[in-house]
């Protein structure tokens, strides 16, 4: 097995926990949401606007995966030189 085969088969490896571990959080968060008191109003002379459950979890998610995005970019350019590897 060459250096370079054995380096990205650990990247892979790293990465299968990283997407283990952001799906268990997003669990976690779906779990910290689904309570039904806390969107509850205290004041009714404050106009709060209450945020969906799924908005909030769906744009945390998102924002993980986009920074995984980028990380898995810059790595595919330092070991090819390229952004996209294969694609010319």
């Amino acid at each position: 097995m060459s250096p370079l085969s054995s380096f990205l088969a650990i990247i892979v490896f790293f990465t299968a926990i990283l997407v283990a571990y952001l799906t268990k959080q997003f669990q976690n968060e779906n779990l910290n949401y689904s309570s039904p008191n806390q969107m509850k109003k205290t004041n009714t002379k404050t106009k709060v606007k209450a945020i969906e459950k799924e908005k909030v979890v769906a744009e945390t998610l998102n924002g993980r995966f986009a920074m995984l995005g980028l990380i898995a970019a810059v790595g595919a350019y330092l070991t090819t030189g390229q952004i996209i590897p294969g694609f010319v």
